[in-house]
């Protein structure tokens, strides 16, 4: 039990961060909790909307259809992206309480793991799903081309490492 309350409050710990990252950020970009093989693996430039930056369109030879698409895609994304993110806070403020209790009622908040892992599923399958449409905007060079570059490399503002 008392590890589980442990484990609990890791998770809140980790969610909080993840929500004062998004607050000093603005507009959350496209959400990247959890760094595993998936997200390597569906990587799609820097973050944010880096094919509007001319330097990098040119680099990469994005025609404006390209970007306009490309465009599309992020804000399709971006409100379910917003919702999804506003849910999974929702489940975690809901944690919170359960957690505080003097006597910790297992049952429910096993429950409300599951919520959470849930309603973090949901939002990575949404952001994979954006990522997928952007990579598959590029042509086979441009992808080439965008994963060569290394973090802080090309044109632009440099990149965050990952």
């Amino acid at each position: 039990m008392k590890s589980l309350v442990l484990i609990c409050a890791a998770l809140l710990a980790a969610g909080q961060c993840a929500n004062a990252w998004q607050d000093q950020q603005g507009p959350p970009p496209p959400m990247r909790p959890n760094h595993g093989t998936m997200d390597r693996a569906m990587h799609v430039g820097p973050p944010g909307r880096w094919w509007s930056d001319p330097s990098m369109a040119e680099t990469l030879g994005l025609t404006a259809e390209q970007q306009k698409k490309m465009d599309d895609i992020f804000q399709q994304s971006r409100l379910r992206l917003i919702d999804l993110s506003a849910g999974l806070q929702k489940e975690e403020a809901i944690m919170e309480p359960l957690l505080a209790a003097d006597r910790p009622d297992e049952a429910k908040i096993l429950v409300q793991i599951d919520k959470i892992a849930q309603a973090r599923a949901e939002l990575e399958k949404a952001n994979a799903r954006m990522l997928l449409g952007l990579r598959s905007t590029l042509t086979l060079e441009q992808w080439k081309k965008l994963q060569e570059m290394k973090p802080g490399q090309g044109p632009g503002p440099p990149m965050r490492p990952r």
